[in-house]
């Protein structure tokens, strides 16, 4: 609370005191007068008439100087917050409608990779910078890609080489999650395909488990470091038990340096359930909790 010493101002015993909280009229003595914030303290007793309007501010008048005292700083508009919400949310939506129907990314086009990209920019924009050593635990959970655009060269390698989906090798690419332990640094890669074999077998279902650990390289940004591939039937050979491979196939591994199985992408967007990352060679990929 800041104190204003106004002795300089009294030469004459009279003075008038007012503001648009309140009128102030008084003879005083000529001693000094002390006003802190809105409380005045006067060294002698004194009578004063005063006139309350509002609790604003307090400007002090005599027949030598005015000095004002300020108001405090004005609170943000309580709705700011509101309107940030409203926009992220507006923009994930956005983005959502642009992914939707394009099959994980796997039937997307030019223009729908366009449409995503700048839906993604939106959001990116309006969320602001993500600081993961402040929002680690956000990444915690069972994430699902809702689209990736390396998916759109149709190969299961995104922009690296790799099969086909469905043409000259019966693979067809089923959900594919991301598990995130960020106590144990564990970081799972877990993709469900569909292996054609001859007729009149059936489909043959197995879930792809890339074991990883991650590190934090920056603020917002992910090493991951391949560690295993565990293999595991399901559907009608759910019994056989999983199948632990040394090293999964390159053409079949998540985009990450091919030699040292490792990758890095950076998180442009997190939140409680929506998260954007791209990757070390500019795949957009969007995901949501599962």
């Amino acid at each position: 609370m800041a104190s204003l010493t106004l002795s300089s101002l009294f030469h004459y015993p009279t003075y008038l005191a007012h503001s648009s909280s309140s009128s102030i009229k008084c003879n005083l003595p000529r001693k000094p007068l002390v006003v802190t914030g809105t409380i005045i303290r006067f060294q002698s007793p004194t009578r004063l008439r005063l006139r309350y309007r509002n609790r604003r501010s307090l400007v002090v008048r005599s027949t030598v100087d005015e000095v004002s005292v300020r108001d405090p700083p004005p609170r943000p508009p309580s709705g700011s917050g509101d309107a940030k919400s409203e926009l992220i949310a507006s923009a994930k939506l956005k983005l959502l409608s642009a992914v939707s129907g394009l099959n994980r990314g796997l039937a997307a086009n030019a223009d729908d990779l366009q449409k995503a990209d700048a839906a993604a920019k939106e959001l990116e924009a309006v969320g602001g910078l993500v600081d993961l050593s402040i929002d680690l635990d956000k990444l915690q959970g069972r994430w699902r890609l809702l689209y990736s655009s390396a998916f759109s060269s149709r190969t299961l390698g995104g922009s690296r080489p790799g099969p086909p989906t469905g043409r000259l090798l019966p693979i067809t690419l089923g959900q594919v999650f991301q598990r995130i332990d960020v106590l144990s640094k564990d970081f799972d890669n877990i993709v469900e395909l569909e292996l054609g074999v001859p007729w009149p077998l059936p489909p043959v279902e197995v879930t792809a488990s890339l074991a990883h650990k991650f590190e934090l390289i920056g603020s917002a940004k992910i090493k991951i470091i391949f560690q295993k591939t565990t293999v595991k039937t399901t559907g009608n050979l759910s019994q056989l038990p999983p199948l632990e491979l040394p090293r999964f196939p390159d053409a079949l591994r998540p985009p990450s340096n091919t030699r040292s199985g490792s990758g890095e992408f950076e998180v442009t967007y997190l939140d409680a359930d929506t998260r954007v990352t791209r990757g070390d060679r500019g795949e957009l990929r969007v995901f949501v909790i599962s």
